[in-house]
């Protein structure tokens, strides 16, 4: 039986999704959307919570594979991780390590 997810306090994860909100990006065709203004960074902060006991590095990954983009009108949709440039999973790996105790 699996272990019993942790996740942040209310505040952490406030804090979380307004340091992705700023921080990370997606990128399409050499423009920059933040996570801000997508929308993203709150469904990402959720999903990074509620990973977090298994280490930054598999929070990150795991986690930008289960939030997913709807693109061309919600025809289709994508993991977030296909739309991010391998620098932004760093930076998002590197924010994490703080959260991990």
């Amino acid at each position: 039986m699996p272990s019993p997810q942790m996740s942040l306090p209310a505040a952490d994860l406030q804090e979380l999704q307004s340091t992705l909100a700023d921080r990370l990006y997606i990128q399409v065709s050499g423009w920059h959307l933040y996570l801000g203004d997508a929308d993203l960074a709150q469904p990402l902060a959720i999903e990074c919570s509620a990973l977090i006991d298994q280490g930054a590095s598999v929070a990150a990954r795991k986690s930008l594979e289960a939030v997913t983009v709807p693109v061309a009108g919600g025809a289709s949709k994508l993991p977030l991780s296909r739309l991010m440039p391998p620098a932004q999973l760093r930076e998002l790996e590197e924010i994490l390590e703080s959260y991990c105790r």
